[in-house]
Parts: C-alpha cells; structure tokens; sequence
C-alpha cells in the first residue's frame, strides 16, 4: 500500500467515527 492509501483510510475511518459520535450525542439529547 502506498502512504497516500493509508492516510486515505486513516481519515475515512476517523470521519466514520465523528459521524458516530455526532449522531449518538445528537439522539442523546
């Protein structure tokens, strides 16, 4: 894998968990 793949992944992954967190704390309000 290239550098550029796994920073890739890296940030896809990370943006997958804000949006998680985003919408639990959202329906938790």
């Amino acid at each position: 894998m290239f550098l550029g793949d796994i920073i890739l992944s890296l940030i896809s992954s990370l943006l997958l968990i804000i949006c998680v967190l985003v919408g639990v704390a959202f329906l938790t309000l």
